[in-house]
Protein backbone atom coordinates (compact mmCIF):
# COMPACT_ATOMS: atom_id res chain seq x y z
CA UNK A 1 0.00 0.00 0.00
CA UNK A 2 2.84 2.39 0.81
CA UNK A 3 4.75 1.87 -2.45
CA UNK A 4 2.30 3.57 -4.87
CA UNK A 5 1.94 6.52 -2.52
CA UNK A 6 5.70 6.76 -2.06
CA UNK A 7 6.23 6.54 -5.82
CA UNK A 8 3.77 9.38 -6.45
CA UNK A 9 5.38 11.55 -3.77
CA UNK A 10 8.85 10.82 -5.15
CA UNK A 11 7.72 11.73 -8.68
CA UNK A 12 6.31 15.04 -7.39
CA UNK A 13 9.60 15.68 -5.60
CA UNK A 14 11.52 14.98 -8.82
CA UNK A 15 9.31 17.40 -10.76
CA UNK A 16 9.81 20.17 -8.22
CA UNK A 17 13.53 19.45 -8.31
CA UNK A 18 13.37 20.02 -12.06
CA UNK A 19 11.76 23.41 -11.44
CA UNK A 20 14.53 24.09 -8.95
CA UNK A 21 17.18 23.23 -11.54
CA UNK A 22 15.50 25.53 -14.07
CA UNK A 23 15.53 28.32 -11.48
CA UNK A 24 19.28 27.79 -10.99
CA UNK A 25 19.81 28.17 -14.74
CA UNK A 26 17.59 31.27 -14.78
CA UNK A 27 19.48 33.07 -12.01
CA UNK A 28 22.80 32.06 -13.53
CA UNK A 29 21.82 33.54 -16.90
CA UNK A 30 20.30 36.61 -15.27
CA UNK A 31 23.42 37.25 -13.20
CA UNK A 32 25.73 36.78 -16.20
CA UNK A 33 23.58 39.11 -18.31
CA UNK A 34 23.57 41.69 -15.51
CA UNK A 35 27.37 41.58 -15.24
CA UNK A 36 27.77 41.99 -18.99
CA UNK A 37 25.23 44.81 -19.12
CA UNK A 38 27.01 46.59 -16.27
CA UNK A 39 30.09 46.77 -18.50
CA UNK A 40 27.99 48.94 -20.81
CA UNK A 41 26.54 50.99 -17.95
CA UNK A 42 23.12 49.32 -18.27
CA UNK A 43 22.57 46.97 -15.30
CA UNK A 44 19.38 44.93 -15.30
CA UNK A 45 16.99 46.44 -12.73
CA UNK A 46 15.73 44.03 -10.09
CA UNK A 47 18.42 41.41 -10.53
CA UNK A 48 19.12 41.33 -6.80
CA UNK A 49 15.40 40.88 -6.04
CA UNK A 50 14.91 38.10 -8.56
CA UNK A 51 18.02 36.21 -7.48
CA UNK A 52 16.79 36.33 -3.88
CA UNK A 53 13.25 35.20 -4.75
CA UNK A 54 14.37 32.43 -7.06
CA UNK A 55 16.98 31.36 -4.50
CA UNK A 56 14.09 30.67 -2.14
CA UNK A 57 12.36 28.66 -4.87
CA UNK A 58 15.54 26.67 -5.52
CA UNK A 59 15.94 25.70 -1.89
CA UNK A 60 12.26 25.01 -1.23
CA UNK A 61 11.75 22.88 -4.32
CA UNK A 62 14.98 20.89 -3.92
CA UNK A 63 14.44 19.87 -0.27
CA UNK A 64 12.04 16.96 -0.86
CA UNK A 65 14.08 15.40 -3.67
CA UNK A 66 17.26 15.77 -1.64
CA UNK A 67 15.56 13.85 1.15
CA UNK A 68 14.29 11.18 -1.26
CA UNK A 69 17.83 10.70 -2.60
CA UNK A 70 19.33 10.81 0.91
CA UNK A 71 21.52 13.66 -0.29
CA UNK A 72 21.48 15.54 2.99
CA UNK A 73 24.25 15.55 5.54
CA UNK A 74 23.59 13.35 8.53
CA UNK A 75 25.78 12.59 11.49
CA UNK A 76 25.02 8.98 12.30
CA UNK A 77 27.99 7.87 14.34
CA UNK A 78 25.83 6.68 17.22
CA UNK A 79 22.82 5.48 15.23
CA UNK A 80 24.93 3.37 12.84
CA UNK A 81 26.33 1.43 15.79
CA UNK A 82 22.85 0.49 17.06
CA UNK A 83 21.23 -2.87 16.36
CA UNK A 84 18.85 -2.95 13.38
CA UNK A 85 15.51 -2.60 15.21
CA UNK A 86 16.41 0.32 17.51
CA UNK A 87 18.19 2.04 14.60
CA UNK A 88 15.02 1.99 12.49
CA UNK A 89 12.92 3.20 15.43
CA UNK A 90 15.31 6.13 16.01
CA UNK A 91 15.30 6.96 12.29
CA UNK A 92 11.49 6.86 12.25
CA UNK A 93 11.30 9.20 15.24
CA UNK A 94 13.82 11.51 13.60
CA UNK A 95 11.76 11.61 10.40
CA UNK A 96 8.61 12.35 12.43
CA UNK A 97 10.39 15.20 14.22
CA UNK A 98 11.51 16.63 10.87
CA UNK A 99 8.00 16.24 9.46
CA UNK A 100 6.61 18.14 12.45
CA UNK A 101 9.05 21.01 12.04
CA UNK A 102 8.58 21.31 8.29
CA UNK A 103 4.83 20.95 8.75
CA UNK A 104 4.91 24.05 10.95
CA UNK A 105 7.05 25.83 8.36
CA UNK A 106 4.63 24.91 5.56
CA UNK A 107 1.59 25.99 7.57
CA UNK A 108 3.06 29.33 8.62
CA UNK A 109 4.47 30.03 5.14
CA UNK A 110 1.06 29.53 3.57
CA UNK A 111 -0.58 31.76 6.18
CA UNK A 112 2.06 34.41 5.55
CA UNK A 113 1.62 34.08 1.77
CA UNK A 114 -2.14 34.62 2.18
CA UNK A 115 -1.45 37.73 4.27
CA UNK A 116 0.95 39.06 1.63
CA UNK A 117 -1.57 38.40 -1.13
CA UNK A 118 -4.33 40.14 0.81
CA UNK A 119 -2.15 43.16 1.55
CA UNK A 120 -0.91 43.36 -2.07
CA UNK A 121 2.75 43.36 -1.03
CA UNK A 122 5.16 43.74 -3.96
CA UNK A 123 8.92 43.97 -4.37
CA UNK A 124 10.47 47.44 -4.26
CA UNK A 125 12.23 47.62 -7.62
CA UNK A 126 10.12 45.53 -10.00
CA UNK A 127 6.77 45.56 -8.21
CA UNK A 128 6.55 41.75 -8.38
CA UNK A 129 4.09 40.20 -5.92
CA UNK A 130 5.97 38.43 -3.12
CA UNK A 131 3.31 35.94 -2.08
CA UNK A 132 3.99 33.36 -4.84
CA UNK A 133 7.56 32.93 -3.65
CA UNK A 134 6.46 32.47 -0.04
CA UNK A 135 3.86 29.98 -1.30
CA UNK A 136 6.67 28.04 -2.98
CA UNK A 137 8.38 27.73 0.40
CA UNK A 138 5.13 26.40 1.86
CA UNK A 139 4.58 23.95 -1.00
CA UNK A 140 8.16 22.66 -0.92
CA UNK A 141 7.98 22.22 2.84
CA UNK A 142 4.63 20.41 2.58
CA UNK A 143 6.06 17.98 0.05
CA UNK A 144 9.05 17.39 2.31
CA UNK A 145 6.61 16.55 5.11
CA UNK A 146 5.06 13.84 2.92
CA UNK A 147 8.49 12.44 2.05
CA UNK A 148 9.47 12.35 5.73
CA UNK A 149 6.19 10.69 6.74
CA UNK A 150 6.72 7.96 4.14
CA UNK A 151 10.27 7.51 5.44
CA UNK A 152 9.01 7.33 9.02
CA UNK A 153 6.40 4.69 8.15
CA UNK A 154 8.96 2.66 6.23
CA UNK A 155 11.49 2.81 9.07
CA UNK A 156 8.83 2.08 11.67
CA UNK A 157 7.71 -0.97 9.71
CA UNK A 158 11.32 -2.22 9.49
CA UNK A 159 11.88 -1.51 13.19
CA UNK A 160 8.83 -3.46 14.28
CA UNK A 161 9.60 -6.54 12.16
CA UNK A 162 11.10 -9.46 14.07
Amino acid sequence: MLRPIARTIHQAAARLNGVSAAAVVFIMLLTCADVVMRLFGRPIPGTYELVGYFGAVIIAFAMAYTSVERGHIAVEMLVDRMPRRPRHIVEALSALAGASLFGLLAWQSLIYAADLMESGDVSLTLGVPTWPFVSCIGAGSALLVLVLLVDALRDLKKGLQP
